[in-house]
């Protein structure tokens, strides 16, 4: 089974991950960029992170057979230090022209302030200038208002609902979104966001047009597999393997796909990894 995790934070993993993830069938994922548990001070801090996700991290998927792609923006926590919001914004454009960078995001709403609106409404017109796909991140409180005050903002600036991807959805915000158009990605969790099984649930009722599911496995509890674990869950139900390969592969390649910077041949894992006996080849000759 061939598997397309569209949103996982690589970058707070471990090489055992990449590993497990290869094992299970994970032959390609998406990374978004996000926040990194505290506060960032300086647009430097920005830059590095950013580079890394276009430059380090593909190499390191890569030496598990994974193709590893990105997105880039400024997350919405992190929106409300206005003047550091604005340094940061100055230099997205510099990442949205590089290869891999399949989509703006995440963005959205942590706590739907006037400072969150505006960097929210920039980062819209930046994927609209350089005609890439949307993720927005739905907040963890009030999430149903915060996805009717995403889309509101998405049509006031005439964004096309088939480049949009709403994730971090559940039972509620699917309701919403269901015949809006849009792409609605689920974030599988061990404990909150919705597991696997509720996730099926969610399948039964609205069917695979158009949905999404990922890991979004980073720093805190969660599980890199949960992509795996959801397809295991899909025919355990009865689902059949052609509906599991559309919510775990054909679905996520069609929606990033249109940012015309998806490289899925990513191959066999490299045998000759290991450099000067560290765990993953770091350069030299």
């Amino acid at each position: 089974m061939r598997i397309f995790d569209p949103h996982i934070h690589m970058s707070s993993r471990t090489t055992d991950d990449y590993e497990a993830m290869a094992d299970a069938g994970v032959t390609a994922l998406v990374e978004p960029a996000f926040w990194l548990g505290q506060p960032r001070t300086n647009v430097g801090s920005f830059v590095d992170y950013f580079a890394s996700l276009v430059g380090w991290e593909p190499f390191r998927a890569a030496q598990f057979g994974i193709a590893h792609h990105c997105t880039i923006a400024l997350n919405p926590k992190e929106a409300n230090d206005t003047g550091l919001a604005k340094d940061v914004l100055e230099v997205l454009p510099r990442y949205l022209a590089k290869d891999r960078v399949v989509a703006v995001g995440e963005v959205g709403y942590d706590s739907m302030t006037p400072a969150e609106d505006e960097v929210f409404a920039a980062q819209i017109a930046l994927a609209l200038e350089h005609e890439l796909p949307l993720m927005v991140h739905t907040p963890h409180r009030d999430k149903l208002a915060g996805t009717t005050r995403s889309l509101d903002l998405l049509r006031e600036q005439g964004f096309p609902p088939e480049m949009t991807i709403i994730d971090h959805n559940n039972e509620l915000t699917v309701e919403v979104l269901a015949d809006t158009g849009v792409w609605m990605a689920f974030s599988i969790y061990p404990d909150t966001k919705v597991d696997e099984h509720r996730m099926v649930s969610i399948l039964q009722q609205y069917g695979t047009e158009r949905m999404l599911v990922n890991s979004a496995a980073d720093w805190g509890r969660s599980d890199p597999l949960k992509v795996r674990k959801t397809a295991d869950a899909m025919l355990a139900a009865g689902f059949a393997q052609a509906d599991v390969d559309t919510v775990v592969w054909d679905n996520p390649v069609a929606v990033y796909g249109q940012s015309g910077r998806l490289e899925l041949g990513g191959g066999p894992a490299d045998p000759d990894a290991l450099f000067e006996g560290s765990s993953i080849k770091r350069g030299g000759s």
